[in-house]
């Protein structure tokens, strides 16, 4: 799945009048970067959300014979739902969605971000995924102020934001302290068992339908297990600000498609 739902602001002007999704960058848009990333990684049932002008990616879609994919979009023009929320939404879509490279019985949902670019090798990430646990998350060491926290074993068990020292997750029950984690940037992209649906209804009934993943891992965390992907050489750009397009472009031209 790749979430495309976002306003886009920090891209303005330009998604004053187009969605994030069709910004262009060195000659694509960042929906075609990532469809055709996975296309190349053999997966070519893929779904969309959609809601900051839904229409003109709809008939971008339709209008590039969906890349050779079978694309179906899952449409949030009546409420953007956040990343979990977006999730929910879509799981008749996901259903029976199958990865090749998975070996898994039951495939897993792979998200991404339409606008993270990066060289992650997706048949890696699926690789490193167990059907037994409730997914994996892509992770990396980088300067910020929110990191997702993990154990010796590479567990999820807690989140902090170290600027204003609040910390969320099992870890602030004092489980697990925080002197005893690791603190690793997520990249927005992760490998998620289908079971994660049956835990999303904790979460929807304390903050309705629009949350995101992050609230739910935090929520599941004590429970399920989700294991940090720390991926090789891993080189990655959030294109998120209207000033980093030309870094950005030079950027996208060095990734192999």
């Amino acid at each position: 799945m790749i979430f495309a739902a976002g306003l886009g602001t920090r891209l303005k002007p330009l998604t004053d009048t187009l969605p994030k999704a069709l910004v262009p960058l060195a000659g694509k848009t960042l929906l075609q970067w990532q469809i055709e990333k996975l296309k190349a990684a053999g997966i070519t049932d893929i779904v969309v959300n959609v809601h900051h002008f839904p229409d003109l990616i709809i008939d971008y879609l339709r209008e590039n014979n969906n890349f050779g994919c079978n694309i179906q979009v899952s449409d949030e023009r009546d409420m953007l739902l956040e990343t979990g929320g977006g999730l929910r939404k879509a799981k008749s879509l996901l259903t029976g969605i199958r990865f090749p490279e998975s070996g898994c019985p039951e495939d897993p949902i792979l998200i991404c971000n339409v606008d993270i670019l990066s060289n992650i090798d997706i048949p890696t990430l699926l690789r490193a995924y167990n059907p037994n646990e409730m997914g994996v998350v892509v992770v990396y060491p980088r300067d910020t102020q929110r990191y997702l926290l993990f154990d010796d074993n590479s567990r999820l068990r807690g989140w902090t934001n170290i600027a204003t020292g609040e910390v969320r997750g099992p870890i602030s029950d004092n489980l697990y302290p925080i002197a005893n984690t690791r603190k690793l940037a997520f990249s927005g992209m992760q490998v998620l068992n289908p079971r994660i649906f049956e835990a999303m209804d904790e979460v929807v009934a304390e903050k309705g339908e629009k949350f995101s993943l992050i609230d739910l891992y935090l929520n599941i965390a004590e429970k399920e297990i989700l294991r940090a992907f720390i991926p090789e050489n891993y080189r990655m750009m959030d294109v998120g600000k209207i000033n980093q397009l030309s870094e950005a472009e030079s950027f996208a031209t060095t990734l192999v498609q």
